[in-house]
């Protein structure tokens, strides 16, 4: 089959493209490197089932050829990252909206399968232990800049059913849960490379707000599995599925266990959301997934443990700091 990624450059599409093409696929990548890098599809490089074309999805000339000549379409091309949607809300909502639909259409216009990925950030302030996917959703208010990633990945969602009953398009949804592992950074405020990270230099773990928020992390090549089993399932059209981990841990129990891990560190360092963010950030408590849904459809789950997740990211941060 030939695959089109966008964003396949980045921590989780390299990833995907490294799979696809060990298995005889042809991939084609469309990347504007603002947060992927050519570093991370080093592995396949020369690889002659693989094209990269550099540009972005927004206003890109050969986007929509690419689309036209693949057989299923992954899109993970977006804006991420807590700092990222803090600090720039305009580049957030345009790549996001504008950029989705423009993938979208076109995959509606030459019917093609296609899944896009969204996010737990969507499901909001809700209380609830662990989030389904037919749950109400609860954004907090426009006036606070945090919220406006989870709206931007929303309006893609309903942009996608919306193509699902007008043009019969074969999308799905899937709602990543806090996707980790080698090859992505801490650039844009993920928590566990930053953790990593500050351990190994010797610093002490920047922890944000109280700690006491919980999050469930996903080793990526899981999640890559879960990505793969979906592809031909034409019962997941029109659907929505959560993909990662039931295994909650606080964010200050996740500093413990980096320290634990690494053996380095200097301690933790509690800092207030204001100071790390902005005045009146908003964070969600708990976020956790209830899978039963892409469980029952493929027979998925997870495999592996918070302890090789970490394993992993230490692993990878040695080898590119060499230290």
């Amino acid at each position: 089959m030939n695959y089109l990624i966008t964003g396949g450059a980045g921590f989780i599409g390299s990833h995907l493209t490294e799979s696809l093409l060990a298995d005889g696929n042809t991939v084609t990548v469309i990347d504007d490197f603002s947060t992927g890098s050519e570093e991370n599809l080093a592995a396949v490089a020369g690889n002659p089932g693989l094209q990269v074309i550099k540009e972005n999805i927004l206003d890109g000339t050969s986007l929509e050829q690419a689309v036209r000549n693949c057989d299923c379409l992954i899109h993970l091309a977006a804006a991420v990252g807590v700092e990222l949607v803090v600090h720039d809300p305009v580049r957030t909502l345009v790549t996001n909206v504008h950029g989705t639909e423009r993938v979208l259409t076109f995959a509606a216009e030459y019917n093609k399968r296609c899944i896009i990925a969204s996010t737990s950030e969507v499901y909001g302030k809700s209380n609830k232990e662990f989030f389904q996917e037919t749950d109400d959703l609860c954004i907090g208010p426009s006036t606070n800049s945090r919220w406006s990633y989870a709206c931007s990945k929303l309006l893609d969602e309903f942009f996608l059913m919306a193509l699902v009953r007008d043009k019969q398009l074969k999308g799905t949804v899937v709602r990543f849960f806090n996707t980790v592992g080698p090859r992505q950074t801490g650039r844009y405020g993920m928590v566990l490379p930053r953790f990593v990270t500050a351990a190994l230099e010797n610093r002490p773990l920047p922890v944000y707000g109280s700690g006491e928020q919980t999050r469930c992390f996903c080793h990526v090549q899981d999640v890559i599995r879960a990505l793969r089993l979906l592809i031909p399932q034409e019962n997941s059209y029109g659907r929505v599925f959560n993909i990662g981990t039931n295994r909650r841990i606080s964010i200050k129990g996740l500093a413990e266990l980096v320290l634990e891990r690494t053996g380095c560190g200097t301690g933790i360092q509690m800092i207030p959301y204001e100071k790390a963010y902005e005045p009146g950030f908003e964070d969600m408590m708990n976020r956790a997934p209830d899978c039963n849904a892409i469980k029952e459809l493929c027979s998925w789950q997870p495999q592996i443990s918070l302890e090789q997740i970490i394993d992993d990211v230490i692993e990878f941060i040695r080898k590119r700091k060499d230290i």
